[in-house]
Formats: structure tokens, C-alpha cells, sequence
């Protein structure tokens, strides 16, 4: 029978340094090797599961992307950079974009593909987060562009932009989106149209305001009563979920003493989307308004303000068309393409449904199209010093031709985007 001392001679021998520290013999060092190559070989399946959650897709997503989000405080604590998100699907994990923003808490973003699955798994774990493409939000001048491989999305003009040669210097503005897109370059927006020199593409002005005893007109700048202007660019983002920049926009009232005040501070965030496939893309325009002074801001019943698209010169009662709840407006377009956008008005708007104003067929003796959204075409709206008012909207900006199923679709989760359940 061996005894204790033979055992522990056997299963060790002793160094000879002065640690006097084990040393394995042959048996335990092939154990520790193959120890060693399973880490090595598994180490990417090895990532620290931090949580699980599910999605549920209660409506068919008809070929759209779904844009999802979850507050990520309720999941981790760990920094951004530590963390990767999986799809999984069975015992398959796939790394997906994601992007990450600090509202009131930190907010976690992905794009849910297509999908005809009812139901979607994810798992956030501790891992090098991947690389994916970027939408990118490039700066001038001038202007903030958003690009996708190199490809133009959507410009938004932070600096004034005069009007042409000859025509009042009133009619310059800036804070403006134009041009808009489509997927595949072709232009959707028109600005300084020889009718219209005060529309600007996508932009947000209000027609009749009560401020100070005053009505003020700050859609029609050619009178000088109000203008709408970019103060200052407060951020701008670029990643692979989305690519955003926030805005202070100012209603500038000229008083008739020749001074000027600042009667409401606006917060333009407009939100680009990848578009997909070359045939689509997303953008989210959210208005954060609030009064400057201590004096309410009355928007007053009329028959056009709010957020207005004056659309592509190449567009007449011939080879274009609208539909309304949302709105698609949609047509031929050069380059023997087809494309539009569907407008979409979120429920939490005020006066939802909202009033709209579209041109008559037989406008300007083509029938150019104008669409807005118009919030006080049939009551007034008062905003008073000490609140937040907010106005969203979303467009889908495609080529092709846009269904109302699919902008029914889009709208659904515009409105309400789809559940989450957490499991750990």
C-alpha cells in the first residue's frame, strides 16, 4: 500500500526553484494542452451571455424593415464597446448591426429585417462588437449630406440659401431639406420654383401666428413679417443603424421697429435609415417646439403650415398620383425609373388625423404637386411658454412602385413598434 508521501511524490514532482512551486508532470500537461486548444478553437462561442430577449412580429412585415429599439440599462451596465448583439436562431448566433444612443437612459437600436417569422430571438453578450457598414453624415459648409456607399440620401442646408438672381433677398432662407432622394439618385424635392420662390424642398413653416399682438407669416417670407432659420447644429451621428443630426431652427419674427425676436426655438431631428436592396429607405423627422419668451405662440386656422414637400419639377397631373391617411406620392421620374415616398403623420401629432393640403390637378397649368401636412388647416393651435410640443413624421423613400398595403404596414409600426419580452 502506498503511503500519503508516495502518492503526492507520484502525482508531483517538486521544482527546484525557490518557490518551491509544483511542477505538472506528463499527464496533467496534455490535460492543460487540450484544455488550451479548446479555448482556442471555441473562444468566439465562449462570449458572456448578459441577456436574452424576444420580439414579437404580431403583423406581417410585408418585405419592409422594422427599425426596433430596447432600453438597454434594463439589460447592462457594461460600456458600449464591450458589448455585441446576436440573432439566434436555434443554435445558430448572428452578429447584427446595432448602434447605441444616450436619451433618458441608454437606448439600444437594430433594423429587423423582412421577416415572415412571428417571433424573434436575441442575446446581448460581452464580445468585441463587429464591424458593419456605416451610414455616413458628411458636413460642409454649407450643408450636412447623409450618404450610404457613397451614395446621396439626403441633403439638409444648415446655411442660407439666396434665391435666384433678380428675385427679393427675403426669399433666402435656411433649414431645409433638399435634395431627397430616391435610392437610386433621382431627385424627389424642388426648391425656389419660379411660382413658389418660397418653397424649400421639405421644411417646416406656420402660415398665420398670433405673437404679441401681431399676426406673423412665416411660410410666406417674401412678406418679412417671419422667417424660419438654422441657429445651430446641436449633433450629428453616423452609424450602421442610422444617421442623424439635430437642429435649432428659429421662427424669427421682424418686429416693425426693424428689430428682431425669436418667438419659438425648434428641434429638428431628422433620422436616415440604410436603404435596402437599392430600393428603399427610411427617415424619421421629429419637431420639438417651445416657445422662446414668455409669450404663447398661436398658430391660427388655415388652409396650409406645418411641414410641407414641394415636389420634383418633372412631376404633373400626368405621371403622378396621391392617396391619403399616410400619403403616397408617387410617379415616373427620368432615367425611365418610378418612385415616390409615403408621408407618414404619427397618432400622438396634434389634430390626428391630420389635415392635409395637395395642389389641384390643374395647379400652375401642369398640376405641379405640393403635398403638406396641415395641422391647423381647421382649428388653431396654442403653444405656451414652459412646454414641449412634438410633431413626427416618417418617410419611406423608395423606387418602384409603393403599395397601401405596404404603407399601411409602415405606418403600423411607426406608430407602435414591436413588442419586446425580456427572458434574462
Amino acid at each position: 500500500m502506498k503511503s500519503h508521501e508516495q502518492v503526492r511524490k507520484n502525482s508531483f514532482e517538486m521544482s527546484s526553484n525557490k518557490n518551491n512551486e509544483p511542477k505538472p508532470t506528463t499527464a496533467m500537461k496534455k490535460i492543460l494542452l487540450a484544455a488550451g486548444a479548446f479555448l482556442l478553437i471555441s473562444s468566439p462561442s465562449l462570449s458572456q451571455s448578459l441577456a436574452k430577449f424576444k420580439i414579437a412580429i404580431d403583423r406581417p412585415s410585408n418585405g419592409l424593415v422594422i427599425p426596433a429599439s430596447i432600453n438597454l440599462d434594463e439589460l447592462s451596465f457594461l460600456p458600449d464597446s464591450a458589448l455585441a448583439l446576436m440573432q439566434v436562431d436555434g443554435n445558430k448566433k448572428t452578429p447584427i448591426p446595432f448602434q447605441i444612443k444616450q436619451e433618458e437612459n441608454r437606448t439600444l437600436y437594430w433594423n429587423i429585417a423582412p421577416t415572415e417569422k412571428k417571433e424573434l430571438s436575441y442575446e446581448l453578450v460581452n464580445a468585441p462588437k463587429e464591424n458593419f457598414p456605416i451610414v455616413r453624415s458628411l458636413k460642409n459648409d454649407s450643408s450636412i449630406t447623409i450618404q450610404q456607399n457613397g451614395n446621396n440620401l439626403l441633403r439638409y442646408y444648415h446655411a442660407k440659401v439666396d434665391p435666384p438672381k433678380g428675385q427679393h433677398p427675403y426669399y433666402g432662407r435656411s433649414g431645409f431639406i433638399h435634395p431627397l432622394w430616391t435610392p437610386r439618385g433621382q431627385e424627389l424635392t424642388r426648391i425656389q420654383a419660379p411660382d413658389h420662390y418660397h418653397h424649400y424642398g421639405v421644411w417646416n413653416a406656420w402660415t398665420h401666428v398670433q405673437f404679441e399682438k401681431d399676426t406673423v407669416d412665416f411660410w410666406n417670407i417674401r412678406g418679412h413679417q417671419g422667417t424660419v432659420r438654422l441657429a445651430k447644429i446641436i449633433s450629428k451621428t453616423e452609424g450602421n443603424v442610422f444617421s442623424e443630426f439635430e437642429a435649432l431652427q428659429e421662427h424669427v419674427v421682424f418686429k416693425k421697429d426693424g428689430t428682431e425676436k425669436v418667438a419659438l426655438n425648434e428641434l429638428l431631428t431628422v433620422r436616415v435609415y440604410p436603404q435596402v436592396n437599392n430600393e428603399y429607405y427610411i427617415v424619421d423627422i421629429t419637431s420639438k417646439m417651445n416657445c422662446a419668451t414668455d409669450s404663447p405662440f398661436r398658430i391660427l386656422e388655415y388652409r396650409y403650415a406645418g411641414f410641407g414637400w414641394r415636389t420634383t419639377a418633372y412631376w404633373d397631373n400626368n405621371n403622378c398620383n396621391s392617396r391619403a391617411k399616410w400619403c403616397i406620392v408617387q410617379g415616373d421620374l427620368p432615367g425611365n425609373e418610378y418612385g415616390g415616398a409615403a408621408f407618414l403623420s404619427h397618432p400622438a401629432n396634434f389634430n390626428f388625423p391630420e389635415p392635409m393640403r395637395i395642389w389641384t390637378l390643374n395647379t400652375n397649368g401642369r398640376g405641379d404637386m405640393f403635398f403638406s401636412f396641415a395641422p391647423t388647416k381647421d382649428r388653431d393651435w396654442l403653444l405656451e411658454p414652459g412646454k414641449t410640443y412634438v410633431i413626427k413624421y416618417r418617410l419611406v423613400v423608395f423606387n418602384g412602385k409603393f403599395d397601401a398595403t405596404k404603407a399601411e404596414t409602415a405606418w403600423q409600426y411607426f406608430q407602435k413598434g414591436p413588442a419586446v419580452k425580456i427572458l434574462k
